[in-house]
């Protein structure tokens, strides 16, 4: 079997050096869509260095990010990456991000689930400085094929929307060239780009990345509910329930109670289709 899930959970973790400076920050922010208007001073504080808040969601490309790749290639998993999705996201916040800095980033596979034709890997990173932990960080990749070794299947938590009508919805445009300057922050997998790879993944052109709306949700959130403050948020998950191409418009419904924010994220062009489910940003 090409994974040995007892050999990948129980390999050392592999541990790294990262770095990230305001250019880092801002080129991520603006792959999320800051920036528009220019001069408003509600977007001048994810594009202008002397003003510089750092979204959480960076976590997840800071220093380029190792945690997926390194956690592909740990001992005891031999997988075709064509079969590999990237099924949901979540981060645990420590202290807020600085907008400059070095710390370690650790990785390891936290866990394998068996869900009979697929396995689910968790793949998590950390990633601490020398005034402690930054950030914990999980990636859940499923690997289509890999499953049906009898193993634990792992937790299926699905969260029910709120019986009520959201308490804020915005939407957000895609630029046309938005996933090209996304990609800039590390991830370059050509699904993201080249015509030509899309139509061989099976899609008639380039799709975003689900890290990007990822991004884009969480901005959305704390401009709209958390009155911009990035410090406030504690932690963000979501689960990756379709794809988006640049040129559309997600549109982002927001439930929040109790220091909580569930939220359900849809592509409007394509009559509501899911793109982000189970979301939940938990904040102070």
């Amino acid at each position: 079997m090409p994974i040995d899930p007892a050999k990948a959970v129980a390999a050392e973790p592999r541990s790294a050096e990262i770095s990230w400076d305001h250019k880092d920050v801002q080129l991520y922010h603006l792959g999320l869509g800051a920036g528009v208007p220019a001069t408003d001073p509600d977007e001048l504080r994810y594009t202008l260095e002397s003003r510089l808040h750092v979204l959480p969601s960076f976590a997840t490309v800071a220093g380029a990010g190792m945690g997926v790749v390194g956690g592909l290639s740990a001992p005891g998993i031999d997988i075709d990456l064509a079969a590999v999705l990237h099924g949901g996201q979540s981060i645990t916040l420590h202290r807020p991000l600085p907008a400059g800095g070095r710390a370690v980033s650790t990785s390891r596979v936290a866990a394998v689930y068996d869900k009979g034709k697929a396995a689910v890997l968790v793949l998590r990173s950390e990633a601490a400085d020398e005034d402690g932990p930054l950030w914990t960080s999980d990636a859940s990749i499923f690997v289509r094929g890999e499953g049906g070794w009898g193993g634990d299947r792992g937790p299926s938590e699905r969260l029910e929307l709120p019986d009520r009508e959201p308490d804020a919805t915005v939407e957000r445009p895609i630029r046309e060239e938005q996933a090209l300057l996304y990609r800039l922050s590390g991830d370059w997998n050509p699904l993201h780009a080249d015509p030509e790879f899309a139509k061989l993944a099976g899609f008639d052109r380039p799709i975003l990345h689900g890290l990007c709306s990822y991004g884009m949700t969480l901005k959305a959130v704390v401009d709209t509910v958390l009155g911009g403050d990035v410090t406030r948020v504690r932690s963000y998950r979501t689960r990756f329930a379709g794809i988006v191409f640049p040129g559309e418009t997600l549109r982002i419904r927001m439930w929040a109670w109790d220091g909580r924010v569930q939220v359900a994220v849809t592509a409007v062009e394509r009559d509501d289709a899911p793109v982000l489910a189970d979301t939940l940003v938990e904040h102070s």
